[in-house]
């Protein structure tokens, strides 16, 4: 099973021709490449799949993703941790 997993970017980084970020899931923080939604802002929430960022995503669905990824345990012993300190 494929799982992409929303994200808040703390940081926007042009490498080259490529756009990057670090994106914070949670409290576990990755660098993310983020060239699809060129258009993000710093604060904005994105999904991510094996570390590119599909699309941009507002609070809300991000929010309501990482309950739905929660409630199946989809994130085992790592995202239990990542989703304790989230906010």
């Amino acid at each position: 099973m494929c799982l992409s997993v929303p994200g808040r970017v703390v940081d926007i980084v042009h490498e080259e021709d490529l756009l990057f970020g670090k994106v914070d899931f949670g409290g576990l923080q990755k660098r993310v490449c983020l060239d699809y939604v060129r258009e993000v802002q710093v604060g904005e929430y994105v999904l991510v799949h094996v570390g590119f960022a599909l699309c941009r995503l507002d609070e809300a669905e991000a929010e309501r993703i990482w309950a739905l990824i929660e409630e199946d345990g989809l994130m085992g012993d790592e995202g239990d941790d990542a989703g304790s300190e989230r906010s």
